[in-house]
């Protein structure tokens, strides 16, 4: 059995996720990729990590299904024999003013989102708990306390799981099991390109963030590196906002 430390990743074949996957790799853990569309960009994402000299799993999982969460996890448990982080990345969206808004788009974007920090954390505390405890964290947004155009499911489901990290948070603390969150501005990523407004958010975060740039995924990485790391060991429960300041103007 491996015994190296091993990090799963969800949503880690591109963008944020991905480059979470890699700043662990280069800490030496063993990294568990997970994706749902996207293989060819999931495989060349393990073979970065491995070139880092760790071990990379790949497994394809939509995480809004909790049978298929159960999979996943039993593959971890196959490859690796133990799971020490999980960071909460994988996020989609339907994104479009409230008047038009389904049943199948509200579903879809609360399984994806909420639903799966849920049953994926517990799944991941299961494991954590036999080695001594670990440390779980979610990327959130800040359109889960602000409003932003076309994003009510996104905004919603984005809420939803601020405020399980909280329970999260304090369930499983007799685990020794860290969770939190990071809340990011708006950061120039694949996912943005969805966004019929992206022009103007870009425009807004490079004029209105009082830290004089936008927020870049490296940053977003050294909030979840901290995080996971023993110094945050006594910071439970928040959602940390990475945006240069811009909601402070809102």
């Amino acid at each position: 059995m491996n015994q190296n430390k091993t990090a799963l990743i969800t949503g880690s074949s591109r963008g944020i996720g991905k480059a979470i996957a890699l700043r662990l790799a280069k800490q030496g853990y063993n990294i568990v990729i997970n994706y749902a569309r996207s293989k060819g960009a999931a495989l060349q994402t393990a073979e970065e990590i491995e070139a880092l000299g760790v071990k990379a799993l790949v497994v394809k999982a939509n995480v809004g299904k909790p049978e298929k969460i159960k999979d996943m996890f039993a593959e971890i448990d196959e490859t690796f024999g133990r799971l020490d982080i999980f960071v909460n990345n994988a996020a989609s969206g339907v994104l479009r003013p409230l008047m038009e808004l389904e049943e199948s788009h509200w579903d879809w974007t609360m399984d994806i989102n909420s639903k799966a920090l849920l049953f994926c954390a517990q799944e991941a505390a299961k494991r954590m708990e036999k080695n001594g405890g670990g440390t779980i964290v979610s990327i959130s947004s800040l359109g889960s306390i602000r409003v932003l155009e076309n994003y009510t499911t996104v905004g919603v489901s984005k809420a939803a799981l601020e405020s399980l990290t909280r329970y999260l948070a304090v369930e499983l603390a007799s685990k020794n099991i860290v969770v939190n969150a990071v809340s990011g501005g708006a950061v120039d990523t694949e996912a943005l390109k969805h966004f019929p407004n992206r022009e103007e958010l870009l425009a807004d975060a490079r004029r209105m963030t009082p830290a004089g740039r936008m927020v870049d995924m490296e940053d977003m990485v050294d909030a979840v590196e901290f995080l996971v790391s023993d110094q945050a060991s006594m910071i439970r429960g928040q959602t940390i906002i990475v945006d240069g300041g811009r909601s402070l103007l809102m």
